[in-house]
């Protein structure tokens, strides 16, 4: 490749993000062209500005740093320098798959280590063995093993609400966009239902339509529906069907069969 290698730095900590900034400046073969501080916005950085590199932190709101990459098509992964205070078992996952990661906290000089590696991958290009050794690491680092979303932070007014996830009674999805309902507050987050479903612990959030999650810890009981099927009743009375393709799901989280 020739020109700039362009760069996006995604850290949910803006001092973080701040931190790498200052330390690309000083590099005359790297352009930042965007700084992201969560999964979902991070996600549309790169469909939208396919950046060469991107410093990416492992854990971060709405969506962790491997669940982005796994909405990702091989051929739109970019060079990843993980930065992560990640357990044991991924770091064994990152060394094992020959891939750089900064461990926070971290210094200046492993810092440069980790950027003139990445810029040789750059200029190797972005594709063939780099993409699938990414492919391998997604593969042994499973979604059970990253830490659940304990809290949603919710974009609003030039700011942000944070919810904790224990306090959720249900998600319902409306296109691209999820109502959080928590108590007698609604909530609207840009995200799909998947990466919802796949971002909150599975022993208590239970997905029981194609449109609707419920926090099993709101389930109230169940009544005969139609068939053989089944409405879900939570403790504030509200009724959601439950689908027969999810009724395993519930029955699973109840701990017995329907």
């Amino acid at each position: 490749m020739t020109g700039l290698i362009s760069t996006l730095i995604a850290d949910d900590e803006p001092a973080a993000r701040a931190a790498i900034a200052t330390l690309l400046a000083g590099d005359p073969e790297v352009r930042v062209v965007g700084e992201t501080g969560d999964g979902a916005s991070t996600l549309d950085a790169i469909r939208h500005s396919a950046p060469d590199l991107v410093f990416l932190d492992v854990q971060m709101p709405e969506m962790d740093g491997f669940s982005v990459l796994r909405h990702l098509e091989p051929s739109e992964i970019p060079v990843v320098v993980f930065a992560t205070a990640y357990d044991e078992y991924a770091l064994r996952a990152f060394d094992a798959h020959a891939l750089d990661y900064l461990l926070k906290p971290f210094d200046d000089g492993r810092f440069y280590q980790a950027l003139v590696r990445a810029k040789q991958q750059v200029r190797q290009g972005r594709l063939g063995a780099l993409s699938d050794r990414m492919l391998e690491l997604l593969g042994a680092v499973k979604p059970e093993a990253i830490r659940h979303r304990e809290r949603l932070v919710i974009r609003a007014n030039g700011g942000a609400v944070v919810v904790p996830a224990a306090d959720v009674d249900r998600i319902e999805a409306d296109g691209d966009y999820l109502t959080i309902h928590a108590g007698k507050a609604k909530h609207v987050l840009r995200e799909t239902m998947k990466e919802m479903e796949q971002s909150l612990d599975a022993s208590r959030f239970v997905r029981v339509h194609r449109s609707t999650i419920v926090n099993i810890d709101r389930v109230k009981g169940l009544e005969p529906y139609y068939r053989g099927e089944y409405v879900v009743v939570l403790a504030d009375g509200t009724r959601v069907k439950l689908s027969r393709g999810y009724k395993q799901h519930l029955e699973e989280a109840l701990g017995r069969s329907i």
